[in-house]
């Protein structure tokens, strides 16, 4: 995959009903520009598949589209075992995937990891957001560092996007002096989304997407965190739909989950 595919790639979102925009795909290609295919027949493109890799630690696939037109012809199929393929090196691979999806993922190998929820915001009513403030230039060395306690692994990139693309879902929670929290979020074609958010605990994480404000955005959670839940469904959000987070390889024993109360999303981790 190249620049010159994105387009193809936006046509695929559209047709699929998600989310991405162009400077997303521009993140997937620049963070791993060998690793990310395209299934082309006639010379259109009608599949997609992006690949990352985070460190040496682990590895990433998402965006696994086909063309409606073009579906049930094992095209996603190849494009999965070409993304597997790409990531032979990894000690681990993971992706978020749909209901639909994660029966396709157990047939190569993937096992559940944990399950996560889209919750989307109806008629919002946030809590207090003390001692959060916008994130600025200077924190972004103790974010990167907080997230990598949370994730397992570094994601600047990701992180960087997120934050310029986005500034006003950026903020961060600061306890004595210290970054102890942050959320970042990005605009969409469907809805703005919030997150990853990062927190020591659900007061603050609370705090942070009150922050944000606003109705109409979504948020992937985990699903085991009642209190988490709790508080997000009395604040005016809705559960959507349900992901699994799934894994292919070594045991994913890095980071610490429950500090992150809301991933990137199932792109990007």
């Amino acid at each position: 995959m190249g620049v010159e595919d994105i387009e193809a790639g936006l046509r695929l979102c559209r047709a699929a009903g998600w989310n991405q925009l162009d400077g997303d795909w521009r993140v997937f290609l620049r963070s791993n520009p060998a690793g990310c295919r395209v299934a082309v027949e006639d010379g259109e493109v009608v599949g997609t598949v992006t690949t990352m890799r985070f460190d040496d630690r682990f590895s990433w696939i998402s965006m696994l589209l086909v063309d409606p037109a073009y579906r049930g012809r094992g095209i996603g199929t190849a494009l999965l075992t070409e993304a597997l393929r790409v990531l032979e090196d990894m000690p681990c691979v993971r992706l978020d995937a749909s209901p639909a999806g994660k029966a396709v993922y157990e047939r190569s190998g993937f096992a559940t990891e944990y399950g996560l929820v889209r919750m989307r915001a109806l008629a919002v009513t946030p809590g207090r957001s003390d001692g959060v403030r916008p994130m600025e230039e200077r924190d972004i060395e103790a974010v990167d560092d907080l997230d990598l306690e949370a994730f397992g692994a570094r994601r600047r990139m990701v992180l960087n996007h997120l934050r310029s693309s986005a500034p006003e879902y950026a903020f961060v929670a600061e306890v004595k002096g210290e970054i102890a929290g942050y959320v970042v979020g990005r605009r969409g074609f469907l809805a703005p989304q919030i997150g990853p958010v990062v927190a020591r605990d659900a007061r603050m994480a609370a705090a942070l997407v009150s922050a944000c404000g606003g109705s109409g955005s979504v948020i992937d959670v985990p699903e085991d965190d009642a209190e988490w839940l709790r508080w997000l469904e009395a604040a005016g959000f809705r559960r959507e739909r349900p992901f699994t987070r799934m894994f292919l390889g070594d045991v994913p024993e890095f980071g610490q989950p429950k500090l992150q109360f809301a991933i990137a999303g199932p792109e990007f981790g």
